[in-house]
């Protein structure tokens, strides 16, 4: 989730609102939810609905959905806390500033919007240093641990290759009704019936969003189970050989998993392009300071190598006999052809602005300082790359995502929860 977004999931959470009786609504483990936390999270809840025109569920309904996630979110708070994991105010500060960046402000800008609109920013601080704490312990007990492999990402495409499904990308819908590890016989009976009923309605009509705002116990329950686009590979293996089965606007029969039972719907699909990028020839001249020459020195002599290649004598002669990149230095400066992203950033910034046979004015990088020349520009096909990049960055989202899925049920498995909903 990008902060710009987040910024608007957070500010409703933060507007003022008198609250004449407060009470608690739910135990988690030694820690407790207070009516205050779940009215606040479904005022927002029910403004982002209804901005999708989405019809709401009874009221009873979506706040037993709502009070669900604050207990998701309560326990990663009190694991991150047992871990250690403390996001420090100049961490907090820094990840505010960008926000703010992305949003066109400073910082005080930034808090002066907020407070003009009536919101607390000590509060906002604080609702935005849980998230960068969920963000962090996730971090820690899922993304970190996994790994994609370079046979399964041959395996992706070369299944990909054979449905003819290389850049293909789904828009899909998600449900989710969970099984507890180690069920009874009972517990996965009931669920089963559960699944068989929801789709015994959405086949006879009923809304899918709607019915996943009500019912659904998966992450996205309440965009309506939006998973957004995603490609063949970030799915989850149960999901894949279905997907590839169903057309636009079709449901899936309910597919089992270790979490549970799911549905998903074909929203929509798209893909299938060719990804075509443009490739420079480039060489340059790199001197770096050390012991003996400063920075400033070097700045000196590579403008009087520019001098120098200005006044007729040959760039890669210079390079060969000046070049400090033990890498190219000797083939005259010669980076070969280079693609976009390759080089660092101020490297690449000055040579995408060079004409072909324009010699740069000296370029200060992390590395040193360069002079560029570019020898020549072209397109090509990197489709091939493209596909084995975004297939290993396919793999990888899936299996994050079916890892958080089994963390977050196990950490509600064994956490002590007591709702108290029916005691106000």
């Amino acid at each position: 989730m990008t902060r710009f977004l987040l910024l608007f999931l957070l500010l409703p959470l933060l507007a003022q609102a008198n609250t004449p009786l407060n009470h608690i609504v739910a135990t988690v483990n030694d820690d407790v939810i207070l009516q205050s936390e779940l009215d606040k999270r479904m005022r927002v809840v029910v403004e982002q609905l209804e901005k999708q025109h989405a019809q709401l569920p009874p009221q009873t309904v979506l706040e037993k959905q709502v009070l669900d996630r604050l207990i998701i979110e309560n326990l990663q708070l009190q694991m991150a806390e047992r871990s250690g994991i403390r996001i420090d105010d100049d961490t907090l500060n820094k990840n505010l500033q960008e926000m703010a960046a992305q949003n066109k402000m400073t910082l005080d800008q930034f808090r002066q919007v907020l407070e003009k609109e009536g919101y607390d920013y000590v509060a906002f601080r604080e609702e935005f240093r849980n998230q960068l704490t969920m963000n962090r312990i996730r971090q820690q007990m899922v993304d970190n641990r996994v790994e994609v492999t370079d046979q399964e990402v041959d395996n992706l495409l070369a299944n990909a290759a054979a449905f003819n499904d290389q850049n293909r990308e789904y828009h899909l819908a998600h449900i989710l009704v969970s099984v507890p590890e180690a069920a009874s016989p009972e517990q996965v009976q009931a669920a089963q019936q559960r699944v068989d009923d929801m789709l015994k309605r959405l086949r006879t009509g009923a809304d899918f969003a709607q019915v996943a705002i009500a019912e659904s116990d998966g992450q996205q329950a309440l965009t309506g189970g939006d998973l957004g686009w995603r490609k063949t590979g970030q799915l989850p293996s149960f999901f894949s050989d279905v997907v590839g089965q169903l057309q636009k606007g079709q449901i899936s029969d309910p597919i089992r998993s270790p979490s549970g039972f799911h549905l998903i719907k074909i929203v929509d699909v798209r893909g299938d392009e060719r990804h075509i990028i443009e490739q420079t020839h480039v060489r340059h001249i790199l001197l770096h300071a050390d012991a003996l020459t400063s920075d400033e020195d070097v700045k000196v002599r590579i403008q009087q190598l520019r001098d120098r290649i200005e006044q007729g004598e040959d760039f890669a002669t210079l390079a060969r006999a000046n070049s400090q990149d033990p890498g190219s230095g000797g083939k005259g400066g010669d980076l070969g052809w280079v693609t976009p992203g390759q080089m660092v950033p101020e490297f690449e910034k000055a040579m995408d602005a060079l004409q072909i046979g324009e010699v740069s004015q000296p370029v200060k990088s992390r590395f040193g300082w360069h002079l560029l020349q570019v020898l020549d520009r072209r397109e090509r096909d990197n489709t091939d790359d493209f596909r084995r990049t975004r297939a290993r960055e396919s793999i990888r989202q899936r299996k994050t995502d079916e890892e958080l899925e089994i963390w977050l049920r196990r950490l509600r498995d064994e956490a002590y929860v007591e709702y108290h909903l029916d005691n106000q």
